[in-house]
């Protein structure tokens, strides 16, 4: 046997070896896996504060009826020096809309993940001086991750559409106009003036960074860039189609479509947003991605080499999950 000869022979026992191994590796997470998400949610996370009555209230459930036109769902790990100027300005915009339009309704609902600093103690702060129709804080005893923050916040709004921001305030809060523009395009409803169609609809508008990305290459290393496009390769070739910006942490749902999408979410770390837009598409509800304002904020939790990698693991395994039927989404009945 000549040397090529024994070069084929090994490629081909590779490949056979790879093969069976996979086989036996996605057997043993079909067995091992639930096919639908396990909430976590402990007792003490059901209720919040209600400082003017000093008592605790249950929290209400994504299946009400909503009671507010829109929820404001921020996840906030040890966010004590960044969530002040967010909720400020989120406050600021949300007031004034008030004043145009005195019926609407609003709730800001501060999701502290397991913080260790006084991230709690800021939001209760501000529970305490807007009230907790405005304003309540869900504090999670245990680190969830962002997803799980983001989900558990979203499981216990009020609104007609539901929005989640990042704590950083790195998106223009005032940009939700846009965000509010293409929901009312999609839906043919006023999120302002028809919060009972818009509860109803189904669509989401998604924040995008995608037309900043030139400028954006220019300050990052070589390195960084790689694992960016990388990152952005991995998504289009595991999950999500024709869509530039994933991660972008403004997203706006109706809610009948935060419904449906999040009860079958299962990822809690970083790479959340891309098995939740994945779920979207497959349940067919209509996505759009909207240009917005995006300035980076010192103090973020994402550390480019260590949570890049964990999200492209968390890709391979959104695929394979998927692929197998060890996952499952949720229809209607």
């Amino acid at each position: 046997m000549d040397f090529s000869s024994i070069i084929i022979t090994l490629i081909v026992y590779g490949v056979l070896a790879a093969t069976s191994l996979l086989i036996i590796l996605s057997a043993i997470i079909y067995m091992i896996t639930n096919p639908f998400p396990l909430v976590e949610r402990f007792k003490e996370e059901e209720t919040f504060n209600d400082p003017r009555s000093k008592s605790k209230e249950r929290f209400p459930n994504i299946h009400d009826s909503h009671s507010v036109h829109l929820s404001v769902v921020v996840p906030a790990y040890n966010e004590e020096e960044r969530l002040s100027p967010m909720l400020d300005e989120t406050i600021e915009f949300l007031e004034r809309r008030i004043k145009e339009n005195p019926s609407y309704k609003y709730e800001i609902i501060v999701v502290s993940d397991g913080s260790k600093d006084n991230t709690v103690k800021l939001a209760e702060s501000y529970v305490e001086k807007y009230g907790c129709d405005k304003l309540r804080c869900l504090d999670l005893i245990k680190n969830r991750g962002k997803g799980g923050a983001v989900k558990l916040g979203i499981l216990s709004s009020r609104g007609a559409s539901i929005l989640f921001a990042d704590a950083d305030g790195a998106s223009k809060f005032e940009d939700l106009t846009k965000l509010e523009t293409a929901l009312k395009k999609i839906t043919k409803y006023d999120p302002i003036s028809q919060p009972d169609e818009i509860s109803q609809s189904e669509a989401v508008i998604i924040g995008s960074r995608a037309h900043l990305e030139k400028e954006s290459l220019a300050k990052r290393s070589i390195f960084r860039n790689i694992l960016m496009y990388g990152f952005h390769f991995l998504v289009w070739l595991f999950t999500v189609k024709g869509i530039k910006d994933t991660q972008c942490g403004f997203k706006l749902f109706t809610r009948k479509a935060a419904d449906r999408a999040f009860q079958s979410l299962h990822v809690n770390r970083w790479a959340f947003d891309v098995e939740l837009l994945y779920i979207a598409q497959k349940l067919n509800i209509p996505i759009v991605e909207i240009p917005i304002r995006w300035t980076e904020i010192e103090g973020s939790k994402v550390t480019p080499v260590i949570s890049w990698i964990q999200m492209g693991c968390d890709l391979g395994l959104i695929w394979l999950k998927y692929k197998i039927g060890a996952w499952k989404i949720k229809q209607e009945k």
